[in-house]
């Protein structure tokens, strides 16, 4: 293997003052299933809500299937004026108690993973990270008018004793993310994930009430304070014309009806509603079907 460090560039100053803070890593990568987008709505809010410094930036032209994602190009009457760039990326940044910690964002790689995991590990061993974190939306049938449910993993299972019994053992197709996380795991490296479950209906909208749970989720096992007070408006907001939207469709209500039953049954009797790996496998193929087209 070639040396993972030469995939990424730091800043010296920046690393030195970090050393010794034990800090959280966050990391939301785009490119896999995220429903509700709820990683990327994450993300956009931490990175709206602190200044972010840029500790780390990776060598991504190496990384990254240019014909598999391409860049957006802008042409204006006779000339390219302009084009999207994609950047991968570690930025330090401040929770609203001034803690600060660690956000990893940007494309997830197309190839070299086992390289970019190496390098990420050496960075988390040189950084003493205390936690690795990670956040995303998985399709499930909920409906929108319950509280959104997490799913959560972790390299220390004794850390995850109340999930929900909507997800028993599945072979799904891989994410960078879960990749990193199981390799951490054979490093001793404390690493967790939660995935919210977002109503499938809802799966390619972004669903704001998913990104709350999430925050508070993690702010409760890392100890941060990351911020929620502007995203409680607009969770009302999207719900508020989720439900106008729906009201004038019998068809849908019926829909969402049959869910509130299910999930109120399942809440009740949780081992009764388990379903099957078939169906959750169905349920994730028709998302990424789904997710494909929109990004033809």
């Amino acid at each position: 293997m070639i040396d993972p460090r030469l995939l990424y560039e730091l800043d010296p100053e920046l690393w030195e003052r970090m050393a010794g803070k034990q800090p959280v890593l966050i990391h939301l990568l785009e490119g896999y299933v995220d429903a509700g987008q709820t990683g990327r709505a994450l993300a956009r809010h931490l990175q709206a809500h602190s200044e972010h410094e840029t500790l780390v930036r990776f060598d991504h032209d190496v990384l990254h299937d240019y014909r598999s994602r391409r860049p957006v190009i802008t042409f204006d009457t006779n000339t390219w004026k302009s084009v999207s760039h994609f950047a991968l990326e570690i930025s330090v940044g401040t929770d609203t108690r001034g803690q600060e910690y660690l956000l990893l964002t940007g494309p997830e790689p197309d190839v070299q993973w086992d390289r970019t995991v190496a390098a990420l590990n050496h960075l988390v061993t040189g950084l003493d990270v205390s936690m690795v974190v990670t956040a995303y939306g998985a399709p499930m049938a909920v409906p929108h008018t319950r509280p959104t449910l997490i799913t959560a993993h972790s390299t220390d299972p004794s850390r995850v004793t109340d999930n929900p019994r909507m997800v028993d053992r599945v072979d799904v197709p891989a994410s960078f993310s879960a990749y990193w996380e199981l390799a951490l795991g054979s490093h001793d490296q404390l690493a967790m994930g939660f995935a919210a479950l977002v109503p499938h209906y809802l799966a390619q909208a972004t669903f704001h009430q998913s990104v709350v749970t999430v925050i508070e989720r993690i702010n409760a096992e890392t100890g941060l304070a990351l911020p929620t007070t502007d995203l409680q408006e607009r969770v009302e907001a999207n719900l508020a014309e989720i439900n106008a939207e729906m009201n004038g469709s019998p068809e849908v209500l019926e829909v969402v009806s049959s869910l509130e039953a299910q999930y109120d049954a399942m809440q009740a009797a949780p081992e009764e509603y388990l379903p099957s790996a078939e169906e959750l496998g169905a349920e994730f193929e028709r998302f990424l079907a789904d997710q494909a087209k929109d990004d033809e």
